[in-house]
């Protein structure tokens, strides 16, 4: 309940107004000596003025008799002072400290707390015991070893999040340490193994740990170190901890995340945790920690012989055993491939990159004054859409007929197709053409066929069950991702020109939702990337296993299946683009795009009816995922200066040095 008064209060208690607002609504409560005189005067006031309904109507003479409270300061206490008669916070809580970020008008709705879990997901903690948590509220953490903060979050914090899906599990909680936060834990300021980017064995904090009964993961002690005891019944006792000084936070998915307030830091992971996950590491990890999330291996099912519940495996999900690639679907080095001897070749499904050849541009190309590039938005998770994937081990077929609904790796000469020399092949990431038989993925082979040619598969690996094993994962992230570019201003109901206006300020409209938005794009990408993590340190040898290898989900094949498709819808909209303005791709990076143009804007150039209507399969801007922004925007003939020189416009286009993310 808002009071007239707070303003008042504030003053008299020497705090601030939103302090006041978070003790009467009962998010926190003030410490000694301000509770003192906070509850004195609540006691006095309820004495003197019996409770009417909720509220007690209280006068300044009631008030200024009040002891621990100055003539002077209760002066300031207008008439219409209520106060709720409800109790006050737990006592560990108390509000949050004003942000140095500016007041934005908050779109989104607070989300509905599990009463386990009062004060949400995570917690980030200063060197002075504030632990912030989303929503505002800082707690007073008194641990100083990371044992204690162990068992203190667990005990005391009331932090966690309940499970994505009814067979999975509730998310451990997490605590997030700045650089004072550490130091006050006795960790080092850098790590000093920067290969293993752990701490050794025989560190304090690491025996500390172990004396304890506690163990670490794997992975050890490093910037995202998730500390646990085998689980007591049902209740898990697992913490995840994520050191800032550590570059837990990479820049790149969380621009400027490292270098806020502690409030604001919460704010943002809280946010990512609502409509993602509770971040579990990178955010590569968090995307395959939220496919096992929305699609757990198991269920619980009653034996019929004994009446007890077991573990039984739950359909739709990837099980709770790895499974070993067909040989072509695996990476050179792995054990399927050197033990076998295979020498049949690889599938190479990757993300295009390709410019076109200078001497195929045209006078009249040459003459436009402009190139403009066009950024497909989350062009994986948009692939990820409906995509069916194999579930079950790859079956070897000798000749089989083609069918474009088994998700599989097809050996086929796709060689013998030409296509116009202006747009990249649709089969190869380099964009030339095939130079004889080679393994697709099931979508590239069935694009050959939707482009008029027969196909005929030489060999294949099939697999029998199927299903869409991503749809959860790609119906969650779109809500986040269309959730928050909402909360920044960018929403469906704008026209092309108000989209392209309000994506050039939307970064600076909250700097801390930009950052989740960062966030949930490096999931996606990152995700589908671990779906084929490599071998890392240099003392792998080829045919060894590697820890990745353990998991259910490493699956080059999805992988495969996400890129192909993305690349195929990618080729798509290029050629009908060419059959629609005559227009043709100067460079193609991934999921952008740099087109030529008469005019400095994507409106100059992409096709629109004669109502004014986009053209439906063409490049189309807006912010649903697959649909088009401004990449950036250079003269025709900085581009074709680069083209020259066998770089990439789509490259540089915004200026700088794209990274190019290929789901590795």
């Amino acid at each position: 309940m808002t009071l007239p008064a707070d303003k008042h209060l504030a003053t008299a208690l020497k705090t601030t107004t939103q302090s006041v607002k978070n003790w009467e609504n009962g998010r926190s409560e003030p410490k000694s000596p301000r509770l003192d005189a906070y509850q004195r005067l609540l006691n006095g006031w309820a004495a003197k003025y019996p409770a009417r309904g909720s509220a007690l109507a209280v006068t300044p003479a009631a008030a200024s008799s009040e002891p621990g409270a100055s003539e002077v300061e209760m002066a300031d206490i207008p008439q219409a002072l209520t106060v709720p008669a409800t109790g006050l916070a737990r006592p560990a809580t108390r509000p949050a400290a004003p942000s140095r970020r500016p007041a934005v008008k908050k779109t989104a709705a607070a989300p509905v707390l599990d009463p386990r879990f009062p004060h949400g997901p995570l917690a980030v903690l200063d060197g002075d015991g504030s632990a912030y948590c989303a929503g505002g509220i800082v707690l007073d953490c008194p641990a100083r070893t990371v044992v204690e903060l162990v068992e203190w979050t667990l005990r005391e914090a009331g932090l966690g999040a309940p499970k994505l899906n009814r067979y999975g599990k509730d998310s451990d909680p997490l605590i997030v340490l700045t650089a004072a936060a550490a130091a006050r834990l006795g960790l080092p300021e850098r790590l000093q193994d920067r290969r293993g980017l752990r701490l050794d064995e025989d560190h304090p904090v690491v025996q500390q740990i172990s004396r304890a009964k506690w163990q670490l993961t794997q992975r050890g002690f490093g910037p995202w170190p998730r500390i646990y005891r085998k689980a007591q019944g049902r209740e898990r006792q697992c913490v995840q901890l994520a050191i800032l000084p550590w570059d837990a936070l990479d820049s790149r998915a969380w621009p400027g995340v490292a270098d806020m307030a502690p409030a604001d830091i919460a704010r943002v992971l809280g946010v990512y945790a609502q409509r993602v996950i509770t971040p579990r590491g990178s955010t590569a990890v968090s995307g395959l920690e939220l496919m096992t999330a929305l699609r757990p291996p198991t269920k619980p099912v009653r034996d019929e012989r004994t009446g007890n519940w077991i573990s039984s495996h739950n359909p739709g999900s990837l099980g709770t055993e790895p499974m070993d690639p067909a040989p072509p679907e695996a990476t050179p080095e792995h054990p399927v491939v050197v033990h076998s001897g295979w020498s049949g070749g690889f599938l190479n499904e990757e993300a295009y990159q390709w410019v076109r050849d200078v001497d195929l541009l045209s006078d009249e190309e040459c003459l436009l004054p402009y190139t403009v590039g066009l950024d497909l938005n989350t062009a994986f998770l948009a692939a990820a859409a409906r995509l069916v994937v194999g579930l079950s081990a790859p079956e070897h077929f000798h000749a089989p007929q083609f069918n474009p609904k088994i998700p599989g790796s097809w050996l086929v000469d796709l060689s013998h197709i030409e296509l116009d020399p202006r747009l990249p092949s649709p089969f190869t990431p380099d964009g030339t053409r095939p130079d004889g038989p080679a393994w697709y993925q099931t979508h590239t082979v069935a694009y050959a066929q939707e482009l008029g040619y027969d196909v005929h598969p030489i060999e294949a690996y099939l697999r029998r069950e199927t299903g869409a094993y991503l749809d959860p994962w790609h119906d969650r992230l779109k809500a986040a991702y269309m959730d928050t570019l909402a909360d920044l201003g960018v929403t469906r109901d704008l026209s092309d020109a108000q989209f392209l206006a309000a994506m050039e300020r939307h970064k600076d409209v909250d700097p801390a939702l930009a950052a989740v938005l960062s966030a949930i794009k490096a999931t996606v990408k990152g995700g589908v990337g671990k779906l084929r993590e490599r071998p890392q340190g240099r003392h792998y040898r080829d045919g060894e296993t590697w820890p990745a290898l353990a998991r259910p989900t490493w699956r080059p094949d999805i992988r495969a299946a996400v890129i192909s498709k993305a690349r195929v819808n990618m080729h798509r909209k290029l050629l009908n683009m060419s059959r629609m303005t005559g227009l043709f791709p100067l460079a193609v990076l991934s999921d952008c795009v740099v087109y030529p143009s008469p005019g400095a804007s994507p409106l100059d150039f992409l096709p629109y009816a004669a109502s004014g209507k986009p053209q439906p399969g063409a490049f189309r801007l807006g912010p649903t995922p697959g649909l088009a922004k401004l990449e950036g925007v250079q003269e025709m003939a900085w581009a074709v200066d680069l083209m020259e020189k066998g770089l990439n416009p789509a490259r540089h286009i915004k200026g700088g040095d794209a990274v190019l993310d290929e789901g590795e």
